[in-house]
């Protein structure tokens, strides 16, 4: 009798953990896609100030507060900071070797991208906006594929009820 219930416990303890497993890997998923949306926001804002902005020389720098739209650029950018460094936390938390490596290179990705920001900003130099670009679509790029490959809270819900040939249905 002890042999089945240590059985069942063992079996009931498996199914426990593997619905927590799908609980930290779906909020991975939202935090992922949550890293998607703030990155396309730091895109916009940056566009508007390359179209709209001075343009920062070595002669001339530009401040990081010196106009509300680069204002919100570099807060929004502390705040992916943040953001990815939880995603990275979460990830390590969940034991996904994917979604570590994704995360880790997206927060490498997104420092890569203030640091080449912060050279931009001191002297304008094309290549540290190209740096910035690249290390955004970079970001970017790992986020997405979280997103992608990672289960959303809706594949952990209960099976569906499928429906025979003859039209009825069943669950399984």
């Amino acid at each position: 009798m002890s042999e089945t219930h240590t059985a069942t416990s063992s079996a009931s303890g498996r199914r426990a953990a593997g619905r927590d497993q799908g609980v930290r890997l779906a909020r991975l998923r939202r935090s992922s896609l949550g890293a998607v949306v703030m990155l396309i926001v730091q895109f916009i804002l940056g566009m508007i100030y390359n179209l709209y902005g001075t343009v920062p020389t070595s002669a001339k720098p530009v401040g990081l507060f010196s106009s509300p739209d680069l204002a919100l650029h570099v807060i929004l950018g502390f705040l992916l900071l943040l953001a990815a460094i939880g995603q990275l936390v979460q990830a390590i938390g969940a034991r996904h070797q994917l979604s570590i490596w994704l995360s880790a290179i997206g927060l490498l990705s997104i420092i890569g991208a203030g640091f080449a920001g912060l050279g931009f900003s001191g002297s304008g130099a094309a290549g540290a906006s190209l740096g910035m670009s690249l290390a955004f679509a970079a970001a970017l790029a790992c986020y997405v594929a979280l997103v992608v490959v990672l289960p959303s809270a809706a594949s952990r819900a209960a099976p569906a009820a499928r429906v025979s040939g003859d039209g009825s249905s069943s669950t399984t």
